[in-house]
């Protein structure tokens, strides 16, 4: 029977890293807008989404669109969440109203605490 050993191989240089560079207009005039700043998505606390409830129940004709550019645009404490998260939490607002009694440190949280 033939020797079934196979013949070494050579190992595989790294991959090329790709440096990130941001090319930048040298002819661009010197401007003081801030660039976007791109974070993570955050869920927001029940005392967040209480507050929400409490805009939507003082301003009824409102549409969800102008509901989350008010937040996104408040001064003090602005809360980032899109429509379709508005619209979720709309439909589980009596779930949510019903976790402020069954706890009492239920307004910092982000979720319902489940205790198996």
């Amino acid at each position: 029977m033939p020797n079934m050993t196979r013949k070494p191989r050579e190992k595989p240089a790294p991959y090329k890293q790709r440096s990130e560079t941001v090319t930048k207009n040298k002819d661009a005039p010197a401007t003081s807008a801030k660039p976007h700043k791109v974070t993570t998505r955050k869920n927001l606390t029940l005392n967040d989404w209480l507050v929400v409830f409490a805009y939507i129940d003082t301003h009824p004709h409102q549409s969800q669109a102008e509901i989350v550019s008010h937040f996104e645009k408040e001064l003090t404490g602005a809360l980032a969440f899109s429509q379709s998260a508005l619209s979720r939490a709309l439909k589980r607002r009596p779930e949510l109203e019903a976790r402020i009694n069954s706890n009492p440190n239920a307004l910092s949280s982000k979720r319902p605490r489940v205790v198996s």
